[in-house]
């Protein structure tokens, strides 16, 4: 099968030394629909390199060699990329990210589950720059039709939300061009641009990548809830619950207390359908 999982899991951990500076981390954060209203003093702290913050979301495409995509090409991994959608992401920072540096990413496949129809990679990897470790991040990948070998299911944890009307509620508009500029921040996967690869994977048209709507939702929580204070994030985790063409304006729900802000987050135009889900904040 085109997955060996003893195969990948044996592999060893794969090193290399990513770099980035304030124009990556701009982009970034443009390609998330930041700078809108432009003069915005908030929104300058995401867009202006003398004001410049760094939205912790940003450790999914730091460096971009050593991402998602990159991650698919391990060994015992071959895998056609039409059969692949991104399940769920979680990030651990251990101090604020700084607005350009180096650092040295380990990627690993940490766990292979079977869940009948397909296969989940679980793709873990951790930076770490001269003064100690940055972040960790899972990124928990879908491969449509393969499983069914009889590994592991591995976990399926749901994250109940309070039982009360959420706390904020914002919407943010996702434009028609966004994946066409989120994507040059080092996901090159067609099926956010190419609309025959698009109709290849089962959609009508080019989809956001998940991470996108990831980033977006970030901001959003730490617009909102944390002040604006990027260096308050401690970890965040979702579940990619469904997509979102762009175009279309995302409704992102919060419920916050006792260091952490819950989420969900719907498509308005398609009746609210789900989009994140399971989706975790944890702050100081």
């Amino acid at each position: 099968m085109p997955i060996d999982a003893a195969k990948a899991l044996a592999a060893e951990p794969r090193s290399a030394e990513i770099a980035w500076d304030h124009k990556d981390v701009q982009l970034y954060h443009l390609g998330l629909g930041a700078g809108s209203p432009a003069t915005d003093p908030a929104e300058l702290r995401y867009t202006l390199e003398s004001r410049l913050h760094v939205l912790p979301s940003f450790a999914t495409v730091a460096g971009a060699g050593m991402g998602v995509v990159g991650g698919l090409s391990a060994p015992g991994i071959d895998i056609d990329l039409a059969a692949v959608l991104h399940g769920g992401q979680s990030i651990t920072l251990h101090r604020p990210l700084p607005t350009g540096g180096r650092a040295v990413s380990t990627s690993r496949v940490a766990a292979v589950y079977d869940k009948g129809k397909a296969a989940v990679l679980v793709l873990r990897s951790e930076a770490a720059d001269d003064e100690g470790p940055l972040w960790s991040s899972d990124a928990q990948i879908f491969v449509r039709g393969e499983g069914g070998w009889g590994g592991d299911r591995g976990p399926s944890e749901r994250l109940e939300l309070p039982d009360r009307a959420p706390d904020r509620t914002v919407e943010r508009a996702v434009r028609e061009d966004q994946a066409l500029l989120y994507r040059l921040s080092g996901d090159w996967n067609p099926l956010h641009a190419d609309p025959d690869f698009a109709k290849l994977a089962g959609f009508d048209r080019p989809i956001l990548h998940g991470l996108c709507t990831y980033g977006m939702t970030l901001k959003a929580v730490v617009d909102t809830v944390l002040d604006g204070d990027v260096a308050r994030v401690r970890s965040y985790r979702t579940r990619f619950a469904g997509v979102v063409f762009p175009g279309e304006t995302l409704r992102i729900r919060m419920w916050a207390g006792d260091g952490r802000v819950q989420a969900t987050v719907t498509a308005v135009e398609r009746d609210d359908a789900p989009v994140l889900a399971d989706t975790l904040v944890t702050h100081s």
